[in-house]
């Protein structure tokens, strides 16, 4: 009959149809997850900075009078004692000057003896009543002016052999050269650092706070001191807080003092920490900086909602680290559990089975699956 032929088209199309269609995408296994529960906890870690151990008193000396330098003594990372030359100017021209004024003063000395005879014979004169009181009277003014200049002349003498003395730069304190400013042949004016000393005695430890940590530093609070170089803790106190921030950095100085028996090395590095500076013992949540992935421009976890075993995607704030784990400011809440592992395979809504040690896993597809 007519319709036997048409109905094996039929069927030898349908066939084909089914021959040419995809097969359906394989199921996506249930994945193992593990999970951490949030609570509250105490925040441990506190905020540490790195500091520089310097000298208490540093000194930079310079001369007290202009000049060229003509010789220096001293080299940087030198031990100098007290009373020891650092530098010498050249000393001609105010040697010059106190031998004008010695001669000035041998001048006035003339004239100041030459008052004083002049006076007394006046005045023997005046006893005779050969000379009237007036006459008298101004031998004894030029007396006076001469005396007056004898004083001048000393005095000046006495200045310029400062000034002389002036060429000479010493140490006042024992101590080590930090820093040479200035090299023979150089002309300087009084006054200009030439060599910075930091005296021997007690160390002070500096380091940099930003401007939201300075209001929690006290005077006299304690802090911890950690040398880099070694295990060694020490104890030191706040003597110092900048008033202003410094104009680059925008940090607050604090400056530590150590006990006088540590004698830590000059311009050694050390880490400070201190519980004034940060919020140990604060009540925070934290969880395990596994448990984090970025979504977008944000930081977001995976929530499991065990009614359904699906997880979901929370965004959440960071307010800071603490040792290997991460404080979150906002977004969630105790009591939820979090995925803290395996958190960039998920996808939202996915249906997730909790992890056992020890229990097998389903195999994944193979990869030519995948590909299909």
């Amino acid at each position: 009959m007519y319709f036997k032929p048409v109905f094996l088209v039929f069927c030898a199309s349908v066939c084909m149809l089914s021959a040419c269609s995809k097969p359906a995408p394989p199921e996506e296994p249930l994945r193992a997850v593990k999970v951490v529960t949030v609570g509250e906890d105490a925040q441990r870690s506190s905020p540490e900075y790195s500091g520089e151990v310097l000298a208490r008193v540093e000194s930079r000396l310079g001369f007290r009078v202009a000049g060229k330098i003509i010789r220096r003594s001293v080299e940087l990372g030198q031990r100098v004692r007290a009373g020891e030359v650092l530098a010498q100017l050249d000393p001609q021209d105010y040697k010059l000057s106190e031998v004008a004024a010695r001669a000035q003063l041998a001048a006035a000395a003339t004239n100041r003896d030459l008052a004083v005879s002049d006076y007394k014979r006046y005045k023997d004169l005046r006893d005779q009543n050969f000379i009237s009181s007036a006459e008298l009277e101004r031998r004894d003014t030029t007396l006076q002016a001469a005396q007056a200049q004898w004083d001048q002349a000393q005095a000046q003498l006495s200045g310029q052999g400062n000034q002389a003395s002036y060429t000479t730069l010493v140490a006042d304190r024992s101590g080590v050269v930090t820093s040479v400013d200035a090299e023979v042949g150089q002309v300087v004016a009084a006054g200009t650092p030439v060599i910075r000393v930091a005296q021997d005695g007690p160390r002070d430890v500096l380091f940099a706070v930003p401007e939201d940590k300075v209001q929690l530093v006290r005077m006299g609070s304690v802090a911890e001191v950690r040398l880099w170089s070694t295990p060694r803790t020490l104890q030191a106190t706040v003597r110092e807080v900048a008033a202003s921030a410094d104009p680059v950095t925008r940090t607050f100085g604090v400056k530590l003092a150590l006990e006088a028996q540590d004698a830590l090395p000059l311009g050694a590095t050390v880490s400070v920490t201190a519980a004034a500076f940060g919020h140990g013992g604060v009540a925070v949540m934290k969880l395990p900086t596994s448990a984090f992935f970025l979504s977008g421009n944000s930081s977001a976890v995976w929530v499991l909602d065990k009614a359904s075993m699906t997880v979901k995607l929370t965004p959440v704030e960071i307010a800071t680290a603490d040792g290997n784990d991460v404080v979150v400011r906002s977004g969630i809440a105790p009591g939820m559990q979090v995925v803290s592992a395996g958190v960039h395979v998920l996808q939202p809504g996915q249906k997730v089975s909790l992890y056992q040690a020890g229990r097998a896993q389903a195999p994944a597809a193979p990869a030519s699956a995948a590909v299909k």
